[in-house]
């Protein structure tokens, strides 16, 4: 009788998966996802629109604006709306000059870009130059989730960039600051995080947070960060009069995404309510930019390899990762790298247990479990925008069109629609030679 064989090592083990691999035809990320465009283009609420405009009402006692965006979608997370309707504030002498003035009692602005710790870990410059574009800025920083208190490495420097401003404005009653954004950007997080580095470790958290969007729905009363000048802490508030007050602010979406694969882009890094974009859809797009972050010949992070602009070049993937597979590959256990989201999911399923009865996979579960753990890290760093000088400059052109309603106000949903479809019958004109083609 023939003993019974050993089992295989995890060595016998790799060396059977490198084999299985080279058997299998090469890989080949796909190259462009195709989505359909009868999926949900807005998520623009009634508390959007009624927040928006308390903003505007309260710009008059504001002299600073925090926008928070998302690091993993730079650009798509960029609002048109926020752009137009809270834009800085610049002084009578600014206007007589072609070039902006800087003039200390203007109303300033500082772009954070949050989740820092869930992006690729290569230097972030090229955000601030997607930022820069179109405003006058005080500053462009960098926060992250880690820590449990907006990154301290993120929340100290932007403290110091508010106290700068404070101090510049040298105001008797202080400052006021609006933190604004798209959904679920991490505003509240940021409050509650400069409030504990403002006021101390004991401070108590003000703002409520979650994991989906809409947590927060109206403007909150102002919180106080940094002390006045005559507190205790008088040493660490001078300039700041009162005091600084930042007030928090639900977030606001576009009325009406023109491009469906922004709409996936925001969903998956949760700027929209999970269940408006289908799961299977949400974990396939996941799918295709896990796989297109890697070297198998494409890059998501730059479109033109002689590009001499070092702000897009930053974007570059980190060295240390380039040539290596997905990180999914190891945590599913699979021989390798996939386009295939039935395989990507049913291997997602048996490793991690979401079964339906009778052991079979449940396929909808792991494409919730598959966005939750991206959205946590686990799958790996991804930045979804293409940030390229060329992108950019398509995106500044592109959000400018978005904020341009009737009368110099914001789009609404229904302009944004009829302007889309307007762009469709000229580019069937054009294709057609001036003879319009009926759908």
């Amino acid at each position: 009788m023939t003993p019974p064989s050993a089992p295989p090592t995890a060595q016998a083990a790799a060396k059977a998966a490198v084999a299985f691999t080279a058997a299998r035809a090469p890989f080949r990320p796909r190259q462009r996802f195709d989505v359909s465009s009868d999926i949900p283009r807005s998520f623009f609420l009634g508390h959007h629109h009624a927040g928006l405009a308390r903003m505007k009402q309260t710009l008059a006692t504001v002299g600073l604006i925090i926008e928070c965006r998302d690091f993993r979608v730079p650009i798509t997370s960029w609002n048109p709306l926020l752009e137009q309707s809270l834009a800085p504030s610049f002084s009578s002498s600014s206007s007589s000059s072609s070039a902006s003035v800087y003039n200390p009692s203007d109303r300033q602005r500082i772009i954070v870009y949050t989740h820092r710790d869930l992006g690729p870990d290569e230097p972030a410059r090229g955000a601030g130059s997607a930022a820069r574009r179109g405003a006058t800025l005080s500053d462009v920083l960098f926060t992250s989730a880690a820590g449990g208190a907006a990154g301290t490495s993120g929340a100290g420097p932007l403290l110091s960039a508010i106290k700068d401003v404070a101090r510049a404005r040298d105001s008797l009653t202080g400052l006021r600051c609006l933190v604004v954004g798209m959904p679920n950007a991490g505003k509240s997080t940021l409050l509650n995080a400069l409030r504990r580095r403002g006021m101390g470790a004991g401070a108590a958290k003000v703002a409520k947070t979650g994991a989906q969007p809409g947590v927060t729905r109206k403007l909150s009363s102002p919180v106080r960060i940094v002390p006045g000048e005559d507190s205790a802490a008088a040493a660490a508030a001078a300039g700041s009069g009162r005091g600084v007050f930042l007030v928090d602010t639900p977030g606001v979406f576009i009325p009406y995404v023109t491009d469906p694969e922004k709409m996936l882009k925001l969903a998956l890094v949760g700027c929209v309510r999970d269940g408006i974009v289908p799961r299977d859809i949400l974990a396939d797009y996941l799918l295709y930019q896990l796989n297109r972050v890697r070297d198998f010949g494409v890059s998501s992070f730059s479109s033109s390899s002689s590009s001499s602009d070092a702000d897009a070049a930053a974007f570059s993937p980190p060295e240390e990762q380039d040539g290596q597979p997905p990180l999914y590959i190891a945590r599913l256990r699979l021989p390798g790298p996939t386009n295939d989201v039935t395989e990507f999911l049913t291997a997602a399923a048996t490793r991690f247990g979401k079964l339906s009865k009778g052991g079979r996979p449940d396929l909808d579960a792991a494409a919730e479990w598959a966005v939750q753990e991206f959205r946590r890290g686990g799958l790996g760093k991804v930045l979804m925008d293409d940030v390229t000088p060329e992108a950019l400059a398509r995106a500044a052109d592109e959000l400018a069109s978005m904020a341009a309603g009737e009368d110099g106000a914001p789009m609404s949903l229904s302009q944004a629609r009829k302007r889309e479809k307007e762009a469709r019958k000229a580019r069937r004109l054009a294709r057609g030679g001036g003879i319009e083609e009926h759908e």
